[in-house]
Formats: C-alpha cells, sequence, structure tokens
C-alpha cells in the first residue's frame, strides 16, 4: 500500500470542506462588501472547479502539472480579486481573502506531487499574493499565517519525498527475498538430483577408466560449475585490459575461476571484501600453490580451497591429497633459484602483513595456510615479488 494514497483522499476531503467553508464565510460577509455579485461568481466557479475536478486529486498520475498551474492560478487570482470585491477597511481589519483557506489545498497539491521543491515554489506565490491584497495594511497575522502555510507545506512535501524513497526500498528488498527464496528453491532441487547425478556418474567414470573416465572427467567439471552457480559465487574477475574494479573487491570473485572437477571451493555465502590490489595478490598466492599441486601431486591429485572470513583475520588454506614434499626439497629448490614457494607465495604474503604457512608431512599430502590480517589488509600493497612455481 502506497503512503500517498491516504494523502490524496485526505486532500479530496480538505477541498471540498474548505470550499463550502469559504463559501459559507462569503455569504456571512456578502452584505458589507464593495461588489458581493463579482465575488459571488468567482465562487460558484471555484465550486465548479472544485467538484468538478476531484478525480485529479486522487492520485499523482492524475494531477498533472497542468491542472496544478491551472488550481494554482484560481487561487492567485481570487486572493488578487479580493481587492476589488472587498472593502479596504474590511481588508485592513484582517477579513478572509475569497478562496479564503481553499488556497493551502492547492499548495498541498504541489507538495504531495512534486515534493518539498515545488511546495516551496507555490507557497511563495501565494505568500506574495496575500501581500500584494494586504497592501499597507499586512500585519504580524497576514505574516504568520503566510509562513504557517510555507512550513507546512514544505514540511509536508519533505515527507512524502522521504516516504517514496522509503517504498523504492522496500520493493526492491522484497524482491530480492523473492528472488533468493526461488534460488534457493531451485538449489534444492537441483542438489537432490543433478548434482547427485553428475557426481555419481564421475565416481564410476573414475572407477571405470578409459573413455569412462574422460566422461567421468566431464561430468566433474559440469558438477562444480552447477555447484559454483547456484550458491550464488559471483562472476571471474576482469581480463588484463578491462576496466579495474571500484571499491573493495570480493575474494570469492577472485578464487571462483580456480574451481573445477579437481579443485573443491569453499566460501562464506556473504561476500570477503578486499583492497583490489590485496584480493588480486592473495589470488596469485593461491594460484601459484594450485599450481604446485599439479607440477608434484600431478594431474589427477584433488586440491582443496577453504576461504574463512574471521574478526581480524582472512584465512585461506589451500590442501591436497599428492604424496606431500620431502625434507629439504624447499630449500633445495630456493637453492637452484626457483622460488616458487618463497616469493609467489610466501613472499606475496609477507609484502601484504600477512604470513604464508606450510605444512607437507610425506605421503599426506600438502596444506598451505594463507592468513591476512584485515588491519594489513586495509593498508597499500607494498612492491611485491611474482616467481614461478617450485
Amino acid at each position: 500500500m502506497s503512503v500517498e494514497g491516504p494523502l490524496w483522499r485526505a486532500l479530496v476531503a480538505y477541498r471540498v470542506l474548505t470550499c463550502a467553508y469559504t463559501t459559507a464565510v462569503f455569504w456571512y460577509g456578502y452584505d458589507d462588501m464593495d461588489h458581493p455579485l463579482v465575488g459571488g461568481i468567482y465562487l460558484g466557479v471555484l465550486g465548479a472547479w472544485t467538484l468538478g475536478t476531484l478525480g485529479r486529486v486522487t492520485s499523482a498520475e492524475r494531477c498533472t502539472r497542468g491542472f496544478l498551474a491551472a488550481d494554482l492560478t484560481l487561487a492567485l487570482g481570487g486572493i488578487l480579486l479580493t481587492m476589488v470585491v472587498d472593502t479596504q477597511e474590511r481588508i485592513n481589519q484582517g477579513a478572509f481573502t475569497l478562496p479564503s483557506i481553499w488556497t493551502a489545498g492547492s499548495v498541498l497539491a504541489f507538495a504531495i506531487k512534486g515534493g518539498w521543491r515545488w511546495a516551496a515554489v507555490a507557497s511563495s506565490l501565494v505568500a506574495v499574493a496575500d501581500l500584494v491584497e494586504r497592501g499597507s495594511g499586512a500585519g504580524r497575522d497576514t505574516l504568520r499565517n503566510v509562513i504557517l502555510v510555507w512550513v507546512a507545506s514544505i514540511g509536508i512535501g519533505y515527507v512524502v519525498e522521504v516516504a517514496r524513497i522509503s517504498e523504492r526500498t522496500l520493493a526492491r528488498a522484497l524482491q530480492i527475498e523473492a528472488a533468493t527464496r526461488e534460488r534457493e528453491r531451485l538449489a534444492r532441487d537441483i542438489h537432490d538430483g543433478v548434482l547427485q547425478v553428475l557426481a555419481m556418474v564421475q565416481r564410476r567414470g573414475d572407477q571405470a577408466g578409459g573413455e569412462a573416465a574422460e566422461l567421468g572427467r566431464m561430468a566433474g567439471e559440469q558438477e562444480a560449475a552447477l555447484r559454483s552457480l547456484i550458491s550464488g559465487a559471483p562472476l571471474p574477475a576482469p581480463r588484463t585490459g578491462e576496466a579495474a574494479p571500484q571499491g573493495p573487491t570480493d575474494l570469492r570473485a577472485l578464487l571462483a575461476p580456480y574451481a573445477s572437477a579437481r579443485v573443491t571451493l569453499s566460501a562464506p555465502g556473504t561476500p570477503v571484501p578486499l583492497e583490489p590490489a590485496v584480493a588480486g595478490e592473495l589470488a596469485a598466492a593461491v594460484g601459484a600453490a594450485l599450481d604446485n599441486v599439479r607440477v608434484h601431486a600431478g594431474e589427477r591429485a584433488h586440491a582443496w580451497i577453504l576461504v574463512e572470513d574471521e574478526p581480524d583475520a582472512v584465512l585461506v588454506t589451500v590442501r591436497d591429497d599428492g604424496p606431500g614434499i620431502p625434507a629439504g626439497r624447499l630449500a633445495a629448490a630456493a637453492a637452484e633459484g626457483r622460488l616458487g614457494v618463497a616469493q609467489s607465495i610466501r613472499g606475496r604474503l609477507r609484502d601484504l602483513g600477512g604470513t604464508a604457512e606450510l605444512l607437507s608431512p610425506p605421503g599426506e599430502g600438502t596444506e598451505v595456510e594463507l592468513r591476512l590480517p584485515k588491519r594489513a589488509a586495509a593498508g597499500e600493497v607494498t612492491a611485491v615479488s611474482a616467481g614461478g612455481a617450485a
């Protein structure tokens, strides 16, 4: 339900009641006026206009700019016509203008239709007309009434603008909630059917070998892609040459392309925001660790990436089921000038203000733990060295 609806209905009632009140006030002072017949003709036009345009003030769509201009012109004309119809003595004593408080309805229509800016313009025009009509007789009461109409109309216009913004925000939130629920429903259906079938095909294909193994590999890739889609994983990062992202980058977006049939990515359901340069370096370190898995554990090795968004740090763990790294192998690789682990992984994390720990018991696979404190992730990136895989 729109907040504007009750305001438009209240405006319709206000215009009818104030028109009746204005007519009664006019007939009460009829005999004391200089040209009451002219005033009676104006009141007749005002009454016909009010009743004939009730449908115009029922919604913002029907209350057009042309109608508002004509409505305000009728109110301003009545205020200025009072100088002809009434006596100067009655005007100086504070007698009502011909449209009286009906004029406020015209100003309120501007406020509901266009907000506080439109209300300020309309109420200012009414204020000028009132001051002209009063002339030298304008006193404290006139100024008080002018300011009252001006402040009230602007206040109502501002409230209407805030209500419209709130309604749009609420509508957007409801759309997101509905889309999320539908996505979750589809994810359940897919998980209960398609994903289980693809996982079974992958396992049976690996066991059967030969052409069935290739079919299993393809099924595994499709399972990983579909699982990433239904879990809401973000799109991959821009390629080289594309516009750099503005603001924080979701680390999940940079790690999502690594997921495959043999690389399982587990990440939080909510974004893991980091500065773009920091996120890029952390993702590159993960890529270097996966390169080591392919080179040293073999193409058939399975790897797992676990992303944890802790209160004070971002933790990324890369683990594989390979044979592990023999004792002294990393030191020997560094001595030979192959600095994949030393520079591409540990060097990157060191320059970011984080740490990289490597655990590799023989025969039990390798685990690389990358920890980046959030206070370091919020700072600037220093010079980062890049090396090849060990």
